[in-house]
Order: structure tokens, then C-alpha cells, then sequence
């Protein structure tokens, strides 16, 4: 886990959905339970296939998910984070329907609910099937949202957060929603022209390498 840099606003990424590439081992020799699994074989992300898909279906695993989960975001606010951010609150959609929008929305209360406990507050990242329920049900407090341009679903979130998103465009997205070609820089540029004088919008380079990495990508609005 990366130190927080002195003198910002710095928020903890917890991958509390579906695991972390280098620990698909540890889960599956440990926690193969918590792994969702459908026909006998484990469900894995298509788009990032070394991460598979936490097990939220009832509350006993809920309950087992955050014993593991919880204390990670215990240590962001050891460490002196002042966020965090849960990412794949989606992941329902990628479960082979074993998983529920419901499943995936009581896990969120408790992580909310830990999150809060060590005095951090905590963002909804994507799903905007969940933002009109996202502070008034779940206890969100802010937004970080990935590629809204490109999927047109930006006042989803901003509809219900306000001036309280921030918006990630990235530098590889060359094809609209359907399919057409397009300049990947044009998402963040009239991301910025819609919204830039009312929320923060970066455009990165999606594996997000650090300054000085020829694959470096930073602009922002």
C-alpha cells in the first residue's frame, strides 16, 4: 500500500469487489468460499482475467468478506488517508447472474458503514444504476467515476453528488459506445467543456504509471 502524499487530499483505492490480480492465489487456496463460482468453475472479470469475482450473495459472506476487507480500510486510515474508494461495486454484472444489484448493495452499507467508523468517508465508484441510491440508502459521500463520458451516464452522478464527482477519462478509449473510432482525448475534452467548471476531470493513461514512464498520461479540467 502506497503512503499517502503529505499535504493532499488522498484517497485509498480497496479493491472490495473482486480480487487484486497478484492474490488470486491466496483466495483461491483461503477463501475459495467467498469466490463466486457458477457450473463448478470460478467467474472471473473478461476484462481484467487475473481478478475474480467476491462472493456478496448472502450475509454470512458479507459478514466473511468484511473480516478481510474491513481491516484493509482500517489501514488506509492508519496510514492517514482521508478516503476510500471500493472499486467494483459493478461487479454484479459480470457474475453470470449469481450476483444481485441487492447483494452488491448491502455489501456497500457495510463498507460504508466501516468507513465511517474510522473516521473516513468513501466514494461510489461507477455503477450508476446505484447513484440515486448511492447517499440516501447507501451513505456515499462523494463519486469517482471512470469513462462516464464515453458511456453518456455522467448526470447520473452528478444528478445526486453534485459538484462532489470526480470524473476519469482515459487515454486508450478510442471507440465510442457503439463501436465507432473515435480520438480518445475527444471524451475528455467535452467531458471538460460539459462539466469541467463544475467538477474535477482527469484524463490518465488507464494502467495510471507514474511521471517519467513513456506510457504517462496527465491532463486535467
Amino acid at each position: 500500500l502506497a503512503a499517502p502524499a503529505a499535504g493532499k487530499y488522498t484517497i485509498c483505492y480497496v479493491n472490495a469487489f473482486q480480487t487484486q490480480p497478484d492474490d488470486a492465489v491466496w483466495w483461491t487456496a483461503n477463501h475459495s468460499d467467498l469466490l463466486v463460482k457458477k457450473n463448478g468453475k470460478y467467474v472471473i472479470d473478461p476484462d481484467w482475467p487475473d481478478e475474480y469475482i467476491l462472493d456478496t450473495s448472502t450475509a454470512a459472506k458479507r459478514t466473511a468478506l468484511m473480516a478481510i476487507i474491513g481491516p484493509w480500510i482500517d489501514k488506509c486510515a492508519a496510514d492517514g488517508f482521508k478516503a476510500v474508494e471500493p472499486d467494483n461495486l459493478d461487479s454484479w454484472t459480470r457474475s453470470k447472474s449469481v450476483l444481485t444489484k441487492a447483494h452488491n448493495t448491502a455489501f456497500a452499507k457495510l463498507l460504508v458503514q466501516r468507513a465511517h467508523a474510522a473516521n473516513l468517508a468513501i466514494a461510489q465508484k461507477n455503477a450508476g444504476e446505484l447513484a440515486p441510491i448511492g447517499i440516501s440508502q447507501i451513505g456515499f459521500d462523494f463519486a469517482i467515476v471512470e469513462e462516464c463520458q464515453v458511456w453518456t451516464e455522467c448526470d447520473d452522478f452528478t444528478d445526486v453528488y453534485g459538484n462532489q464527482v470526480y470524473e476519469i477519462e482515459y487515454s486508450d478509449n478510442n471507440r465510442d459506445a457503439d463501436g465507432n473510432p473515435v480520438d480518445p482525448i475527444s471524451f475528455f475534452n467535452a467531458a471538460c467543456a460539459a462539466r469541467g467548471s463544475r467538477i474535477s476531470i482527469l484524463y490518465r493513461d488507464r494502467d495510471v504509471v507514474p511521471a517519467g514512464n513513456s506510457a504517462y498520461v496527465y491532463k486535467w479540467c
